[in-house]
């Protein structure tokens, strides 16, 4: 369903639903991640690129995702994905270009959404978004992913 199609809380319902039964009885938290990425890239609009970061030994590591090759280690408190994940909150950056120490994987990205994936209140990743678009996301649009997320954390086994 296009987003413009209906509202963005029911779109992101819809979502969340079409994930919930994506990812059904699995664990794995590298096949969910997985389809779970390729599932927003698919879904949303305006997108170039979506996907996950791990934490691995004090650092975010890439995880699957879809979209162009992407920035392999990201240290925490660094760029968008690594202050999302030393905060552990949700970022929104209408125009990347003014983040400070903003990290161009992609020099095509204007606007980013980064959230921490956090179970049983450990740190796990971040599920990060962007878009060629400045302002793409808004509050909506972090409350349905936040969303998405949670589903995420709670399916997949760590």
């Amino acid at each position: 369903m296009p987003i413009s199609a209906a509202t963005k809380t029911e779109f992101y319902a819809d979502l969340a639903a079409q994930l919930r039964g994506l990812l059904g009885d699995e664990t794995d938290p590298v096949a969910n991640a997985a389809n779970t990425a390729a599932l927003i890239f698919m879904s949303l609009p305006d997108l170039n690129w979506a996907g996950f970061y791990f934490l691995r030994s004090g650092e975010l590591v890439v995880g699957p995702f879809q979209g162009k090759p992407a920035c392999v280690r990201i240290a925490l408190g660094r760029g968008v994905c690594g202050t999302a994940a030393a905060e552990r909150r949700t970022i929104v950056v209408a125009d990347v270009h003014a983040f400070p120490g903003h990290i161009a994987c992609d020099a095509a990205s204007r606007s980013e959404i980064v959230v921490p994936l956090i179970r049983e209140n450990v740190l796990i990743g971040v599920l990060d978004l962007d878009s060629p678009l400045p302002g793409r996301f808004d509050d909506d649009d972090r409350a349905g992913i936040e969303r998405l997320a949670a589903i995420y954390c709670r399916q997949s086994a760590g």
